[in-house]
């Protein structure tokens, strides 16, 4: 017979720091998976009565209430109070932030169950069982017994999986290999545990450091602008801020415009319109320059955004891109960042060996930089990993150039005495961008016969816009002519129209005063190929109303968190195109060495 008793009390969550850039190692250290998610305290009463807390004292219960419920049986009796956080998974297996906020939206609106996106719950501590409170237990104690609870249903609930220093090592691996695979999986980052730490419940201290491979802030929505354009009668940006370390002040860090779905900008302008005041809320008025057309909330939204830089002198966030809001946060505890933010580049060359799909691939410097805004080279084969289930369609059977030998395992074939290698899944795109390919460019002459790639850039004086007026011209003779043509951004200035075509001629080159139309220009960026450039942009397909509706050349400029937005929202938009077979193809070698490579 199972006793009767109350809900355990809510322990206020122990918090991470970031680790500076420098990932620890040794002994002492335990390594978990950073999560993606929503932080939540699971508090399980003797009769199994469950509730979820979030982070900041919020009752999630109704919401996630398919997770509750499943460790009655496991606990036999037993009260608990489990840490970890609640996600969403997208069809590429990985967890998806943006998909859980898209059903915190939804949640919101129709307060009703939301069967169609399940969530997990992920526990990563256990701070009590029984009548026994763990806080004063080190680590390993408290990871002992959480990893010794049956797990009844691991669709539902289940323990993140931690590795101790001393079991990588008997892998023959290392933490920084460790966090390879997190790069390659699409995972934000790591969490270093001491083993011997006891839980502070509210506390940042050192024995919890955080290792992130892309940067997110939390920032508090302060004011927002009107949009324009396209974006007419909608939320166009926001403008953050968060508080000095030092004094406590509310200060300005910078905007976001970027990130934003359709939805989104709704949802948040109706949010933002009910909180409306008449002056900023900063301690100090921010830049004129920054502020025009602002309209000023109160300060009690909490939002994430990814970034790539935060200034020093003006104290700016540069490159953010929105992420969505932190029900799970309050405002008093965002920090604006310091002075050294983000992390330095390692003081030498890192190699890390990792397992991605069936290969084993020699990943080198992660840290370095390849944009100026600092997106690094852990960032591009993450983003790659990601983009990968609609990128590999556009690549598979078609050569690539990619610099460095080949290893055996990696199809290629040689035109002209040259040897292009065939990206074909995961593996080989991995390889390819660890070698230095950034930009995916397909030769001319692997594109079919049949299949009209047409590239418009705009002249002197003349911009993206121009290009999306001659696009549509070219939209009305395609489609007359019975074709289905696909467009996308050059990924700089420009846009390329895709069609599959019965066999007709069409002239090479033409151009105007404005804009060159050349036809099958080459060699042709392929589609969701990152470019060069100040920052990480995409060669991004459109919806043909977009490039209708275009009158500003920043509303078709897309980075590559952007894209993947994109591509949970819209899927592949040039998935109209179909690809004849791939042309014959050889090994590159025979045999390969252990680490291929």
């Amino acid at each position: 017979m199972v006793r009767p008793g109350p809900v355990p009390a809510w322990v206020e969550p122990m918090l991470a720091k970031p680790d500076g850039g420098r990932l620890r190692s040794g002994p002492p250290w335990a390594y978990e998976y950073k999560l993606d998610g929503f932080r939540a305290a699971m508090r399980v009463a003797p009769d199994g009565t469950t509730v979820l807390t979030s982070r900041n004292g919020i009752d999630f219960t109704n919401e996630f209430r398919t997770v509750t419920g499943v460790l009655t049986e496991a606990l036999d009796g037993r009260a608990a109070v489990l840490d970890g956080e609640i996600v969403v998974y997208n069809e590429a297996g990985q967890i998806d932030f943006e998909l859980l906020q898209a059903r915190r939206g939804r949640y919101q609106k129709h307060r009703g169950a939301i069967e169609d996106v399940p969530v997990r719950y992920l526990a990563f501590d256990l701070l009590r069982l029984g009548d026994r409170m763990l806080l004063g237990e080190p680590y390993d104690e408290r990871r002992r017994l959480l990893t010794s609870l049956p797990m009844p249903d691991p669709y539902l609930v289940a323990v993140v999986r931690a590795f101790t220093f001393d079991e990588l090592a008997a892998d023959r691996t290392t933490p920084e290999q460790l966090l390879g695979r997190v790069a390659v999986d699409g995972l934000e980052g790591l969490v270093a545990k001491r083993r011997d730490s006891l839980y502070t419940p509210g506390k940042r201290t050192d024995a919890w450091l955080k290792h992130p491979l892309v940067q997110t802030r939390e920032v508090i929505v302060c004011g927002w602008k009107p949009g324009q354009r396209s974006f007419t009668g909608t939320l166009g940006g926001m403008l953050l801020g968060a508080h000095d370390p030092a004094t406590g002040e509310l200060v300005y860090i910078g905007d976001v415009g970027t990130g934003f779905s359709e939805r989104d900008r709704a949802d948040l302008q109706a949010r933002l319109e009910k909180l409306e005041r008449r002056t900023h809320p900063f301690a100090t008025t921010p830049p004129r320059e920054d502020v025009v057309r602002a309209r000023w909330v109160e300060p009690v939204l909490v939002g994430e955004v990814r970034f790539r830089q935060f200034t020093r002198g003006a104290g700016r966030l540069r490159g953010t891109s929105w992420r969505g809001l932190r029900p799970d946060k309050s405002p008093a505890e965002v920090i604006a960042p310091q002075a050294g933010e983000p992390r330095p580049e390692p003081a030498e060359p890192t190699r890390i060996t990792v397992r991605v799909g069936e290969r084993r691939l020699v990943l080198s410097d992660l840290d370095k930089v390849l944009y100026p805004d600092g997106f690094t080279k852990g960032e591009v084969i993450n983003y790659y990993s990601r983009v990968a289930p609609v990128l590999l369609p556009h690549l598979r059977g078609r050569p690539v150039t990619v610099p460095g030998e080949a290893p055996g395992w990696l199809r290629t074939v040689r035109r002209s005495g040259v040897e292009y290698a065939l990206i074909d899944d995961l593996p080989a795109l991995v390889w390819a961008v660890n070698q230095g390919t950034v930009e995916l460019h397909l030769p001319q002459w692997t594109i079919d016969d049949d299949l009209l790639v047409l590239g418009l850039e705009p002249g002197p004086g003349a911009s993206i816009v121009d290009c999306c007026r001659a696009a549509e011209r070219l939209y009305d003779v395609l489609t007359g002519d019975g074709l289905v043509p696909v467009v996308k951004t050059s990924g700089s200035q420009g846009l390329h129209i895709w069609a599959r075509t019965p066999g007709e001629t069409y002239a090479k080159a033409y151009h105007d005063d404005k804009v060159l139309i050349e036809w099958n220009a080459d060699p042709t960026i392929a589609p969701y190929s990152l470019c060069g450039g100040h920052e990480p942009m995409v060669s991004t397909p459109l919806t043909w109303d977009e490039v209708r509706d275009c009158r500003d050349a920043a509303e078709l400029v897309f980075t590559a968190d952007e894209v993947l937005d994109r591509v949970a929202e819209y899927g592949d938009l040039f998935s109209e195109v179909r690809y004849s077979p791939a042309p014959p193809a050889r090994d590159a070698g025979s045999g390969s060495s252990p680490a291929d490579r």
